[in-house]
């Protein structure tokens, strides 16, 4: 059989798995079935609709509720809430940062921001996080500690944190890595912006670092727009980190006094407002997620592609689901066949060390990075997929 037939079989199985046979299936779009327009309506209504407004203090106050966690700072977007939470760790310029290569630009970006540098480390691939045990191993010997701190031995910089990436919303292993950053003095920081509703041992992702960054863009579990948030525990960080969201002015009735170098990052309260009604949906979202998951676990595995799940001790709230292809499958013409039969797959990211930017970043052996980023692929993962196959 032709790559190409093999690419129409695997097609017509996703539609048949998500029995929608709408002419274009996303691969994930919001869904609004709550509160959304009286909330945003009120924001119109009253004319509050910047970066002041009761939806802001709501948002923020309905999302600790909702992590566990004890402070969350509403922002602009998820690069800001990542931007945020490394200056909230104490990443300085001239430091390295360990980060997977397995994720979205953004993630590197941030630590750009911060003037230091990514240092790329590899994932293991049964449920996409980082992988504790082979980091171990490479900074047992490519690092060592110096008064408390960590220092990269070929380039001389101290390594101040580490970044842990929940792929796709699948909860890394946090209680290795938890014991890794304290065995290297590293300041752990999560990048759970697609980890809203996922657990790991019964705790919500974004709770066990020092911070963690949530995003809210369209694509996402749910959504304000654009936006983000940081998460954290300390109430003096908190209010540190609040202050910088707000170009570290100080509260005055008219004076414009700055104490410190801050970011326009705030969330308008427009953003909230959508935000508080899509949190009040988050149940039914997730139960709708987690029976398209369901619903394609009866078609995967097939011919070798396995569907990707969550193992062990972890709550997923399936943001993206994907696919793992056999090799005799051609990514390109598996991708390029979807598309043009409207079922709008993605590929996993660039691994970032490839990005020209970041070719000469400090590295490990990526090599499970290379190889999971030429063999899997996200499939429409809407709460809404099987809603449109029932209006069809």
């Amino acid at each position: 059989m032709t790559p190409e037939n093999k690419s129409r079989e695997l097609a017509a199985r996703i539609r048949h798995a998500s029995g929608c046979h709408n002419s274009v299936m996303p691969l994930h779009e919001p869904m609004f079935i709550g509160n959304e327009w009286h909330y945003v309506k009120e924001c119109l209504d009253t004319g509050w609709v910047s970066s002041q407004g009761k939806f802001v203090d709501q948002f923020e106050r309905d999302l600790e509720s909702y992590t566990g966690s004890n402070h969350a700072i509403a922002v602009m977007n998820g690069t800001a809430a990542l931007h945020l939470a490394l200056l909230g760790a104490g990443v300085k310029a001239g430091d390295e940062v360990l980060t997977p290569s397995l994720s979205f630009v953004a993630t590197a970006n941030a630590i750009c921001y911060c003037g230091a540098t990514p240092h790329f480390v590899d994932v293991e691939s049964l449920n996409l996080g980082l992988d504790a045990t082979s980091l171990d191993e490479y900074l047992n010997s490519a690092t060592e500690l110096r008064d408390g701190t960590c220092y990269n031995c070929s380039t001389g910089r101290v390594i101040r944190a580490l970044v842990v990436m929940h792929t796709f919303g699948i909860p890394s292993e946090m209680e290795a890595i938890q014991k890794l950053c304290k065995q290297y003095s590293l300041a752990l920081v999560e990048d759970a912006a697609e980890g809203l509703g996922s657990h790991y041992q019964g705790q919500h992702v974004g709770t066990f670092g020092v911070t963690a960054a949530l995003s809210f863009n369209g694509n996402k579990i749910m959504t304000t727009g654009g936006g983000g948030a940081v998460l954290c525990q300390g109430k003096v960080l908190a209010e540190r980190l609040h202050h910088l969201s707000t170009t570290a002015k100080l509260k005055h009735p008219w004076q414009y006094h700055h104490d410190a170098v801050g970011y326009n990052y705030r969330m308008p309260n427009l953003n909230a407002a959508l935000g508080c009604a899509q949190l009040e949906q988050m149940p039914e979202i997730l139960r709708r997620k987690r029976t398209l998951h369901e619903s394609y676990q009866q078609y995967f595995p097939w011919r070798g592609i396995e569907l990707l799940k969550a193992s062990g001790d972890r709550e997923w709230n399936y943001w993206l689901m994907g696919l793992s292809l056999p090799s005799d499958y051609k990514l390109e013409i598996v991708l390029e066949e979807l598309n043009s039969q409207g079922i709008l797959a993605r590929p996993v990211w660039q691994p970032l060390h490839q990005l020209p930017m970041f070719e000469v970043s400090p590295r490990m052996d990526l090599s499970c990075t290379e190889r999971l980023a030429s063999c899997i692929i996200n499939i429409p993962s809407s709460a809404g997929v099987m809603d449109d196959a029932k209006n069809f």
